[in-house]
């Protein structure tokens, strides 16, 4: 059934639809419109009566499309949608408050291109929102980001260059599974040829990518943020392992995926087995924010990690001496 929204309001849709979902059939865009099949051809013939060209093509990788070249009027953004543009940015790109940020260039442009009601409101919120500095900055390259995405849609085997955070250069061949953003930083979640297996590497140490003329196929049912979570806590340096003194449905709210996997343990404990690449975060981080008694079994570096912060946590805690003394 029809949804109650105005003829010309779904032919607006559906041109936003094809623009951006170009080989769109009419079940996917009646589907998409809240609409019939036969209804979501009429908007597609309500569009080329008005005289844009929308081609369509038979067979299994058919459907509607723009004809190429075809321009069409500028985007045109309610207020909501530009304050929250600018926001999003903002939120991700403190820098991108100065012209001098190619990204805050690029939103200078579109705030300049609003609608003088609507570009005013988000001036002012650019102007006058102080965004504190990343003290960690990690921007991914665009070009490089984009010629990831294209590989991924593409199906193809790609090799990048990479530099990892001690500064060691390498090669290495992959197939490209999704980008995936984590706390403002990007990520590919890959198949390395190099490792024989899942890997995930960061966007903004991935210094060159060339895509090749291989395919691969991409794994059935794959959950990309569930498998890069699952990855960050296993194939780093220094081994982990920790049992908590509470069940697994108590503490599993207050572990992620990335300190390791965590299982129930007998005594209705849990064990949490993982491994990490900075064991002092991991102790002050991750394990000192559970709620719930836990005794580190390993690795080394995890202990001695443990063990710093209960030192400066008792030093904290220390009586002055009585005299004034330090």
């Amino acid at each position: 059934m029809e949804t109650g929204t105005s003829p010309t309001a779904r032919a607006l849709r559906t041109l936003e639809i094809l623009r951006t979902r170009p080989g769109t059939t009419a079940e996917q865009l009646a589907e998409r419109l809240g609409v019939t099949d036969r209804a979501a051809r009429r908007y597609v013939a309500i569009l080329r009566e008005a005289g844009i060209p929308v081609e369509s093509e038979r067979g299994p990788h058919g459907g509607y499309r723009l004809r190429r070249g075809t321009r069409l009027a500028p985007v045109s953004f309610t207020q909501s949608e530009a304050l929250g543009l600018v926001m999003a940015v903002l939120d991700a790109r403190p820098g991108a408050t100065g012209p001098d940020d190619p990204v805050g260039a690029a939103l200078g442009k579109v705030v300049q291109v609003l609608p003088e009601e609507v570009g005013r409101q988000a001036a002012a919120l650019r102007e006058h929102a102080a965004a504190a500095p990343d003290p960690y900055p990690a921007h991914a390259d665009p070009a490089v980001t984009s010629a990831l995405v294209d590989a991924i849609a593409a199906r193809r085997r790609v090799v990048v260059a990479y530099r990892s955070g001690a500064g060691e250069e390498w090669r290495a061949e992959v197939d490209p599974w999704a980008v995936v953003v984590r706390r403002a930083r990007w990520y590919l979640l890959c198949h390395s040829h190099r490792s024989a297996a899942v890997r995930t590497y960061r966007i903004d140490r991935v210094l060159a990518v060339e895509e090749t003329a291989v395919g691969f196929r991409m794994p059935e049912d794959l959950d990309p943020v569930a498998v890069l979570e699952e990855n960050l806590g296993s194939g780093w340096a220094f081994p982990t392992r920790v049992v908590f003194d509470a069940p697994l449905e108590r503490v599993a709210p207050w572990v992620g995926p990335s300190m390791g996997r965590l299982t129930a343990a007998e005594g209705g404990r849990c064990l949490l087995v993982g491994s990490t690449r900075n064991p002092a975060m991991y102790a002050q981080e991750w394990l000192a924010q559970v709620p719930f008694g836990y005794r580190v079994e390993g690795g080394p570096e995890l202990r001695e990690a443990v063990a710093a912060l209960a030192a400066r946590l008792r030093a904290a805690l220390a009586v002055p001496p009585a005299d004034g003394s330090p």
